[in-house]
């Protein structure tokens, strides 16, 4: 099987908790609290994972959480290379409001890197083997702005594949320099990117630009509940999400990478390719926050989803 690589520069822990109200100034007592690994690559490579796919995760980490991140990714079995850092990881704290249905979610910037542990990090990713890499999150504090196109860069050097999801300058600067093969901002980033709105219409324009002056190859625009649009040279297409009852929206832009990372690696058209990942990215949606998707439910999602495509075209 095509071997994943993902990395995450920034994970966290992701502490996870509930209560009835949140007010000013009072103790608010929680309850149900759980706690996750997670950061953009984390999150893509235990989806991967639940996906079937064959993945390593690159972390950057330090201190206690650090320390925690390890053990929470052992007891998932999850293959992973931890970088140490002085620096502590970081820890995400997610409320969720029972009366309101409200998430607040309180996410820190995370430890400040030193240019031994980027250093480090990016040696780490010349000694991995892989067909295909994920870099999955923001840019952290003291890495310098390219050093996600200096991964980019190590990648195309081993003949692989790299795929990018992140913003600002994590964005910005590694599509200037690249080269990629597949990258998946929100209509949000993908707005901060280009300094403008956008609707469907400037989206689509906006993701062509990327194609045609080659900073990607395939330029994959997640939309929420709009669904998601696609933009590669031969054209572009849009899926729409099956209708789903959704409990959290947390992690459903990395189970898209994932599933759409997984799909490419097995050889599948980038049609079914996308269709996997809206399915897999509504699928987190049906979990409680920051839980990740089930593959029953992304299996059954995509089936439904391929039925009606079939259904439409027959109609046709």
């Amino acid at each position: 099987m095509p071997q994943i690589t993902t990395l995450s520069l920034n994970p966290t822990i992701d502490l996870m908790t509930e209560t009835d109200l949140v007010r000013p100034t009072h103790k608010i007592r929680t309850s149900n609290e759980t706690y996750e690994p997670g950061g953009g690559g984390v999150n893509v490579a235990r989806v991967i994972a639940e996906l079937g796919g064959t993945v390593t995760a690159i972390c950057l980490v330090g201190g206690f959480a650090g320390q925690m991140l390890n053990e929470l990714l052992a007891a998932m079995t999850l293959p992973r290379v931890m970088v140490p850092i002085a620096g502590s990881t970081r820890v995400s704290f997610t409320v969720f409001e029972r009366k309101t249905g409200h998430e607040y979610r309180f996410i820190p910037n995370g430890p400040k890197l030193a240019m031994s542990e980027v250093a480090a990090c990016l040696d780490a990713v010349r000694a991995a083997e892989f067909d295909y890499f994920v870099a999955s999150g923001s840019v952290p504090l003291g890495a310098p702005s390219d050093v996600l196109a200096q991964v980019a860069k190590i990648v195309a050097g081993k003949g692989a594949k790299f795929i990018l999801d992140s913003s600002g300058v994590g964005l910005s600067v590694t599509l200037q320099q690249g080269p990629v093969y597949l990258v998946k901002p929100s209509i949000g980033e993908l707005e901060a990117l280009v300094g403008r709105r956008l609707d469907h219409a400037s989206a689509r324009e906006a993701a062509a630009e990327l194609v045609t002056r080659g900073q990607a190859e395939i330029v994959a625009v997640t939309m929420g509940a709009a669904g998601a649009l696609v933009v590669t040279r031969d054209g572009a297409m849009r899926v729409h999400p099956p209708k789903v009852e959704a409990r959290s929206a947390v992690g459903a832009g990395d189970a898209f990478v994932a599933a759409m990372t997984v799909a490419l690696s097995e050889g599948r058209s980038l049609e079914d390719a996308v269709t996997l990942a809206t399915a897999a990215g509504a699928a987190t949606t049906l979990t409680p926050v920051a839980k990740l998707c089930d593959r029953e439910d992304v299996a059954r999602l995509h089936e439904s989803m391929m039925a009606e495509h079939a259904l439409r075209h027959m109609k046709k």
